[in-house]
């Protein structure tokens, strides 16, 4: 009986080959034996979509949002760069032409 690998997951010992990829049927996860391990702490955010947001990519506003502390509102379509992304309720530090740099939620905008 040949000697798999625990679950990088949720470390079951009932791990299975299959078509080059271990499989644990605990919960599902999905790993190849030559790729390095994924770091389990790297943030993920996506946007309203789904699709996976990362620093530099520009994105769309798709609700109109009002400006804490102002009395102007950021429109519909407003392209937004992202600067960086980051842990929290406001996740995306970004750069609004016209308004500065701010923090938006990720459900508020969608991949450009």
């Amino acid at each position: 009986m040949a000697d798999y690998p625990a679950c990088p997951s949720c470390a079951a010992d009932y791990t299975y080959e299959d078509q080059g990829l271990f499989v644990c049927p605990s919960c599902g996860h999905e790993w190849s034996a030559t790729e390095p391990a994924e770091d389990e702490d790297k943030l993920v955010v996506r946007d309203a979509n789904g699709n996976e947001l990362a620093d530099g990519d520009n994105v769309t506003l798709i609700k109109d949002l009002k400006v804490k502390g102002s009395s102007s509102t950021i429109k519909v379509g407003t392209k937004v760069k992202i600067n960086r992304l980051v842990d929290g309720d406001h996740n995306i530090d970004c750069k609004v032409d016209g308004i500065g740099p701010m923090m938006l939620k990720s459900e508020f905008v969608k991949k450009a």
